[in-house]
């Protein structure tokens, strides 16, 4: 029974892809996305608006950007889920979007892209820069 189960586990991992987030590689891939768009502490609205703090955010609702009436009413709560189908095919997910970038098709870029955007709060400060996690000991270096 123990090796039908561990089998079975086996390839349950071999038919389902697991993709790693790195968010290292999501700011080189979100260079793209640079010409519209700005994240960080110092970002402004520019021909997109800013992304600080996009998941959890309603869609339309960054103050001073001049959305499309079709993005301020699509009702869209960005989370990872919305935002992997929107980034795939902008126009598709919101039909009458302004944003005309064509999308990314690659699992693996999506994935490294929402690593990178949630690193950001909504102030643009990265989330955990710069703190040492409650109850974390650190060896003395000598």
């Amino acid at each position: 029974m123990r090796s039908l189960v561990l089998v079975l586990g086996a390839a349950i991992f071999a038919i389902v892809p697991g993709h790693a987030q790195d968010a290292a590689s999501g700011e080189k891939i979100f260079a793209q996305c640079k010409a519209c768009h700005q994240i960080g502490e110092n970002a402004k609205n520019a021909v997109g608006p800013v992304l600080n703090g996009l998941f959890g955010r309603q869609a339309g609702m960054i103050e001073g950007y001049s959305y499309s009436p079709a993005n301020k009413n699509s009702g869209i709560t960005w989370d990872e889920e919305t935002f992997r189908e929107y980034i795939k095919d902008p126009k598709a997910k919101i039909p009458g979007t302004k944003m005309t970038f064509p999308g990314l098709k690659d699992p693996k870029q999506i994935d490294d892209v929402v690593a990178y955007l949630k690193q950001f709060d909504s102030t643009g400060k990265k989330k955990g820069a710069g703190t040492i996690p409650a109850g974390r000991k650190f060896a003395k270096v000598q």
